[in-house]
């Protein structure tokens, strides 16, 4: 009976990792109702949920506002220029939809193309950013190489991403509304718990052996 009431029992271990992402994760949605600020703010969820993987982390308020104050203006930049991204390749979209000639498939194609290159990069973006200090151009780069680099990796954490989407095959509407209630909790903390997994292992790669792989100093190009 003493070991289970003992705090560092795999249970009570589980429950605190699992109250302090949804913690994280109110955390995150609020930071990012602006819009504006959603590029810092999930720039903060990933320099936590990578410090989390390290077992390095112990205050969620102080990191998350720590790496939000630290990058909000090179986050907001990148936000503001993906958003922007979206919504060219949006209309662009539309458009060729609407075209019934042979160059309109093609231009779907190649438009199919940069929408699969904008999902990479925006899968590593503000991860990438919660790592390494680098400019705004190099950040974009270093983002889509990586993510072409290491494409086992890539299509794994895309589909722990598009994982969420299962539960709409699911009959249940009450287990439906259950599950989509734990989205909303712990959702998308939980996901970017889950490839930071995979991004410490990526990032790992390119830190020197000498270096401080916790500190996030490291610039690569």
């Amino acid at each position: 009976m003493g070991r289970f009431f003992n705090m560092d029992n795999k249970f009570f271990v589980f429950m605190g990792r699992l109250a302090d992402l949804c913690m994280l994760n109110i955390l995150c949605i609020i930071c990012c109702i602006p819009v504006i600020t959603a590029g810092a703010s999930l720039t903060a969820l990933y320099y936590v949920t990578m410090k989390m993987v390290r077992n390095e982390e112990s205050y969620i308020f102080r990191s998350f506002f720590k790496s939000f104050k630290q990058n909000f203006r090179q986050a907001t930049v990148i936000n503001l220029i993906m958003l922007a991204a979206a919504a060219l390749l949006y209309l662009d979209t539309r458009i060729t939809k609407a075209m019934a000639d042979p160059m309109g498939k093609i231009l779907a194609m190649i438009f199919a193309l940069f929408t699969m290159i904008y999902v990479i990069i925006l899968l590593y973006l503000y991860p990438v950013l919660a790592k390494f200090y680098n400019s705004v151009k190099n950040t974009f780069k270093n983002a889509l190489l990586m993510g072409i680099r290491h494409l086992p990796y890539t299509f794994l954490m895309l589909a722990v991403c598009a994982s969420p989407l299962l539960i709409l095959f699911i009959p249940s509407f009450q287990v439906q509304m259950f599950l989509i209630l734990m989205l909303i909790l712990i959702g998308p903390a939980l996901v970017a718990y889950c490839n930071s997994h995979f991004f410490v292992r990526i990032f790992d790669k390119y830190i020197p052996e000498e270096a401080d792989a916790s500190e996030g100093t490291e610039v690569i190009s």
